[in-house]
């Protein structure tokens, strides 16, 4: 039950954000850039970001050869080619903003493993590279051609009777996911932003002049209510709780992390099966790890789900790849292991649009979070505000 005082003083904000993850806090940031007289607050389920922003494997890309060629069958080569574009410039923005030390971000490149089954993306790389050319001014990807009698897996380590190429993009970089975070919050903070965890939103209402969320704390039942001029909800995996029928459905990355591996002989973050498999180094100070995830793939139906659970079908499979595929022969511990919850909506395509007179649906990273963050939150912030 509420004091006579909280709820007295309960306040009525300009903005109200819903999901204190990427997209949120740039969204309140950019709010309050442009109306500083506004109140403006973040309401976050978690103690941390419940979705994927601090549970991602911190990869600043925008898509591998196969992925990219994959997009263009399914949403045509306009389309695919302009969310790459989106991507890559949405990587420059948050580096501009936030700053390379800041997130902890790393340029070591990006890598495509590619098996018998992928091959005939090679038919498609050319063509692919014209295509991107207007976007990087020259090309992107490029098989990493053998040396000293070494095919380039050999080279570096992996499997040569799985791995039939392998293909760089020197455009890609990683970055340290809870640094960024940390960035992030500190400018939200030092913009005026109010930050509010462990609130989550359970409900909402409005008319033409409110919106009124309702709001839970932790081992409460009661429903507080916070009432707002506008509300932008940011909730990324866990917008169907909230607002059913847009077709955004939640989805499962589950990752592992080793213990540190000696003499590993490459840097920078590796793409398998059109981005389904993942993997990248890790620099700690007791030596470099390997991070692997994904494999959603094999499990499609199970792993579409908002539950942040790991699972042994998934994890399973991401240790197989580990020992066979990347580093065959050898059996390195695993550190740690855990999960983070995704959307996907109906097209790759972000979806920003207003939903009602006081209420706006910023969502649309569809795995790409790191890249697209920033300018769906440019988006949102103009929607709300128009």
């Amino acid at each position: 039950m509420l004091s006579f005082w909280e709820q007295d003083a309960a306040p009525l904000h300009d903005a109200l954000i819903v999901g204190g993850g990427i997209v949120g806090l740039f969204t309140a940031i950019q709010i309050k850039r442009r109306k500083p007289q506004w109140r403006v607050a973040v309401l976050e389920r978690g103690l941390l970001p419940s979705g994927a922003s601090t549970r991602n494997a911190g990869f600043a890309c925008f898509g591998s050869l196969t992925e990219i060629l994959s997009d263009i069958d399914r949403m045509g080569r306009d389309a695919a080619l302009a969310l790459v574009e989106k991507r890559f410039r949405g990587l420059h923005k948050l580096r501009e903003t936030l700053g390379d030390n800041a997130i902890g971000y790393e340029h070591h490149g990006g890598y495509e493993l590619l098996m018998d089954a992928q091959m005939e993306a090679l038919q498609g790389l050319p063509s692919l590279n014209v295509w991107l050319r207007p976007i990087f001014k020259t090309d992107v990807f490029q098989v990493m051609k053998d040396r000293n009698g070494q095919s380039a897996a050999a080279a570096l380590g992996f499997n040569v009777k799985q791995v039939r190429a392998v293909v760089r993009n020197p455009f890609e970089g990683q970055l340290h996911s809870g640094k960024l975070m940390a960035a992030l919050e500190t400018r939200a903070r030092e913009s005026g932003v109010e930050l509010r965890t462990g609130a989550e939103v359970m409900d909402f209402d409005e008319n033409d002049a409110l919106a009124a969320l309702w709001v839970r704390q932790p081992g409460s039942k009661e429903r507080i209510p916070f009432r707002a001029s506008q509300v932008v909800f940011c909730a990324n995996g866990f917008t169907d709780r909230l607002i059913p029928g847009m077709g955004i459905v939640p989805a499962r990355g589950q990752i592992l992390v080793t213990e540190p591996v000696p003499d590993l002989r490459w840097k920078g973050c590796f793409h398998m099966d059109e981005g389904y498999v993942y993997f990248r180094d890790l620099s700690t100070p007791e030596g470099t790890r390997i991070l692997l995830g994904g494999a959603r793939n094999i499990a499609f139906e199970a792993e579409a789900t908002d539950e942040m659970a790991i699972t042994q079908t998934i994890q399973e499979r991401l240790e197989q790849l580990l020992r066979n595929t990347i580093l065959p022969g050898k059996t390195p511990r695993v550190a740690r292991r855990w999960a983070g919850i995704m959307g996907f909506g109906p097209e790759k395509k972000p979806i920003v649009k207003r939903l009602g007179p006081r209420t706006v649906l910023a969502f649309g990273c569809n795995g790409m979070g790191v890249a697209l963050g920033s300018l769906i939150a440019d988006e949102a912030a103009n929607i709300t505000l128009d």
